[in-house]
């Protein structure tokens, strides 16, 4: 897959990842950030549940060939979800946003450098230094 399409999804993933927080934020300012949380999980699930039964179950059935630690990622997800739903009416989706997406970028950053749970070894050059520096920089402006 060519890079421009690879920008154009992780492009289209940051937006739909705004308007959650934001949908998240009333649900949960309204209903509650644990219902919140189950609103969020249960409507995906319901998708993924439909997509797997129109590409005939997929390859469910493979799961257990993946490493044990990747099935954390619904838990992870949970983490992810509830952190977004419960900050983002509280604090401001563009603060909570500049928190989470920079809490990221390092945690990225690090899994990269150190190859960490077979992500390949991108070491941290310079550029990328000065990068982390400025956006920590950016979010501690953005917070004051």
């Amino acid at each position: 897959m060519d890079s421009l399409k690879l920008v154009v999804i992780a492009v289209i993933g940051g937006i739909a990842s705004a308007f959650q927080g934001q949908f998240m934020g009333v649900i949960d300012s309204r209903v509650g950030s644990k219902e919140s949380v189950f609103i969020t999980y249960v409507s995906g699930g319901i998708l993924a549940a439909l997509m797997m039964l129109v590409a005939r179950g997929g390859h469910l059935n493979l799961w257990h060939k993946v490493p044990s630690y990747t099935l954390t990622t619904g838990v992870l997800g949970l983490v992810v979800v509830g952190a977004i739903g419960f900050t983002a009416p509280r604090m401001g989706l563009g603060r909570a946003f500049t928190i989470l997406v920079a809490s990221q970028l390092i945690a990225a950053v690090l899994l990269d450098q150190f190859g960490l749970f077979g992500t390949a070894v991108r070491t941290l050059s310079m550029h990328r230094l000065v990068g982390l520096v400025a956006m920590i920089l950016g979010v501690w402006l953005i917070l004051k």
